[in-house]
């Protein structure tokens, strides 16, 4: 707690002693004259105070509004050069937290946790974890995140901490950043950072001259993405994967391609096979070609989708829905109504949610207008709106046969859906084959089923580190890129070339909580 009589807002309040050689406590925020009492730190002597133990610790936040309980474990520590601890090693460059006041607590590479975790034992180790990481304690930062992988092997968070706090201690790690979207949807970080750290281990464990070590960065900054990306452009990161097609992130990708440093993002990514399960990945100028690549996936996508409900349903009557405040919706919702008629179908019914609707009226209305079919172009953040239609649609008799688009897979949709999305078909990127010998490894890595976001992200951490290794610096890992990196590619016939179907379906490899699946479909 303060000492000195003033409030610091941001301090997450009382915790255990803990030693710091910081200008700011690392766990609570506090400044070192938080520590003083007012008549000291008022006081007008201008030598500096002797150094006293600073009290650290972790606070438990519940966020308002999400549900579920959140902790942070650090604020930002200002102090550019910390001092060695005794038996320490400092192996690597500053921690990129370090070097930035602005979207500290955004960003980590294993020294404060940024997914939320709800099971107490695993978030008491976590602190131990991270507070080892941050201070340079590298053989205890192993242990701890050596547990907590092996009690939660599909945790890819842990998991990527524990190869960065293994870099650091070989030393001379190059360092690329993996910007998900933690805050507003948790289950597809998880999906990308688990294809992240599958590759970040397989590299490593082929002793390369310089391990890769991945900082993980919540794209949901309150100061918003490009701030994020001016953080980053400012550290020793040599290269970024993620981000998504929305205007925010495009502004992000224009400070990439500004500052000289490659980023693998939808935008920006060409996936070209080249025969024999190789595929070359080539980053492409965003002004360029960044739109020809998305309108090449969306009118892909477009395609399957409208060939799959002439197939399904004959003659069909759709009913489109969609969401206004979502580019990527609109531009999908766009390219179904051109490409639908030409499989004979017929659009009766279009409906924007973002203004607002009921879905029981909404299903209502489509059955009005003689639907037989419904086909959802919706935006990530709409998965709640898509489950409630399939939650009215249930009631009806006969139930409409239900089409999505990829934004809609994710273990949400089969969770809050249940017995109500049976059936629903959607044109993903990439399924799951049993099969597969990518697909069983990645399996038993993760103890269950991926999803197209970690093979994608797989194939993209392959090609940036490969990348990285060769160039040595941001410039030529960028032209590199630029040129196209041959990988042996786990992206069937690559990402924006091919758009197959899954269906849900009841089963056993579905998410915890989902008696549920994808299964890959053909034949339709």
């Amino acid at each position: 707690m303060p000492k000195n009589g003033r409030t610091y807002p941001n301090a997450s309040g009382a915790h255990p002693p803990y030693e710091n050689f910081g200008p700011d406590c690392a766990v609570c925020g506090l400044p070192r004259e938080a520590m003083e009492p007012a008549n000291r730190a008022n006081s007008s002597k201008k030598s500096p105070l002797p150094l006293v133990a600073v009290a650290l610790g972790v606070a438990l936040l519940l966020m308002g509004g999400m549900g579920f309980l959140s902790y942070r474990l650090f604020l930002t520590n200002r102090e550019n050069n910390p001092p060695s601890l005794s038996g320490r090693s400092t192996s690597g460059s500053q921690l990129v937290s370090k070097t930035t006041a602005r979207n500290a607590a955004y960003i980590s590479q294993g020294e404060r946790i940024l997914i939320s975790e709800p099971n107490p034992q695993r978030v008491a180790l976590k602190q131990e974890a991270a507070l080892a990481f941050d201070r340079g304690d590298w053989a205890l930062a192993i242990a701890k995140y050596q547990e907590l992988v092996a009690l939660d092997p599909n945790d890819p968070e842990s998991r990527i901490y524990l190869n960065n706090a293994r870099a650091r201690q070989a030393g001379n790690p190059m360092t690329m950043a993996a910007v998900v979207p933690i805050g507003t949807s948790p289950d597809t970080a998880k999906e990308v950072l688990r294809g992240v750290a599958q590759y970040q281990e397989q590299f490593n464990a082929s002793a390369p001259n310089r391990p890769l070590e991945v900082v993980i960065v919540n794209e949901n900054s309150p100061n918003g993405v490009t701030s994020l990306a001016e953080d980053l452009i400012n550290s020793s990161i040599q290269g970024v994967l993620g981000h998504g097609t929305d205007a925010n992130s495009r502004a992000a990708l224009q400070v990439y391609e500004q500052a000289g440093i490659a980023a693998l993002s939808p935008l920006t990514t060409n996936v070209i096979p080249q025969g024999n399960s190789r595929v070359q990945v080539q980053t492409l100028s965003l002004n360029e070609k960044g739109k020809q690549l998305l309108n090449t996936y969306l009118d892909n996508a477009a395609q399957t989708l409208a060939e799959a409900v002439a197939k399904k349903v004959p003659h069909a009557k759709v009913a489109l829905f969609y969401n206004s405040d979502s580019p990527y919706s609109n531009e999908l919702k766009s390219k179904l109504t051109a490409v639908l008629p030409q499989f004979g179908a017929q659009v009766v019914q279009q409906r924007d949610v973002a203004a607002g609707f009921n879905a029981n009226t909404a299903m209502t209305a489509a059955r009005q207008a003689a639907a037989n079919a419904v086909v959802l172009a919706f935006s990530r953040a709409r998965v709640n709106e898509a489950v409630a239609l399939a939650i009215a649609n249930q009631t009806q008799t006969p139930p409409l046969q239900f089409f999505g688009s990829d934004q809609l897979y994710g273990p949400d949709l089969l969770i809050k859906g249940d017995s109500a999305i049976n059936g629903m078909i959607l044109a993903v990127p990439w399924s799951t084959n049993p099969n597969d010998p990518f697909a069983q490894q990645a399996a038993q890595a993760w103890r269950g089923q991926i999803s197209w976001r970690t093979t994608t992200a797989y194939d993209a951490t392959q090609a940036l580190a490969q990348a990285m290794a060769k160039g040595g610096d941001r410039a030529s890992t960028q032209q590199l890129l630029r040129q196209g990196v041959q990988i042996q590619g786990q992206t069937a016939s690559g990402t924006f070339n091919r758009v197959p179907l899954v269906q849900a379906a009841p089963g056993p490899n579905g998410p915890k909580g989902s008696n549920y699946q994808f299964n890959p479909l053909s034949g339709i």
